[in-house]
């Protein structure tokens, strides 16, 4: 039978992975609690990163049925859940990655996928979500524009067409019938 503490620390990161939008896991192997609680302050609020025990928390992804992560659970685990924008805690954790060596980025879960390091690395690079939005409002809106300007062109060649038939006829001489 299970212990109490263990089943409790499974229900906790099983709620945990439910909640999250995204899941990113690192070794920290080196780091020391200065670095840790630096790296903490760094994802910000919306992240919460915690040294978890490997078999507890396959166990707790797997109810939460969250499957593959298996192989990103060796070694010293710390577990970035994200309650927010995935893009930014991901580019976090890479930042001071690059200036901390020790911390590894192992991969992730987000939106349904299981993600490889390299993914969550692109996951780094994208840009945050309010340019995102902003640069489809622009291409919307110029389309629109663009789809006006289709729609009232045919007229405005009659009207152009009109006029200048019109002033033909103003300026031709009259002829004596």
């Amino acid at each position: 039978m299970a212990r109490p503490d263990k089943a409790a620390a499974v229900e906790e990161l099983k709620q945990q992975f439910e909640s999250a939008d995204a899941v990113l896991l690192t070794e920290y192997r080196g780091l020391t609690v200065a670095q840790m609680k630096d790296l903490r302050v760094s994802l910000g609020e919306n992240v919460s990163y915690a040294v978890v025990k490997n078999t507890l928390t396959a166990i707790a992804a797997k109810e939460a049925g969250i499957n593959d992560l298996d192989e990103f659970l060796n070694g010293p685990t710390a577990i970035a859940f994200v309650n927010g924008e995935p893009p930014e805690a991901a580019k976090a954790l890479r930042n001071f990655a690059k200036a901390n060596s020790q911390l590894v980025l192992k991969g992730g879960y987000w939106d349904g996928a299981v993600l490889s390091a390299e993914n969550v690395n692109k996951l780094a690079d994208l840009e945050p979500r309010e340019v995102l939005l902003a640069k489809a409002a622009g291409a919307m809106k110029a389309s629109l524009h663009q789809a006006a300007y289709l729609f009232t062109a045919p007229m405005v060649k009659a009207v152009r067409t009109v006029d200048a038939l019109r002033e033909k006829q103003d300026n031709a001489p009259a002829s004596d019938a």
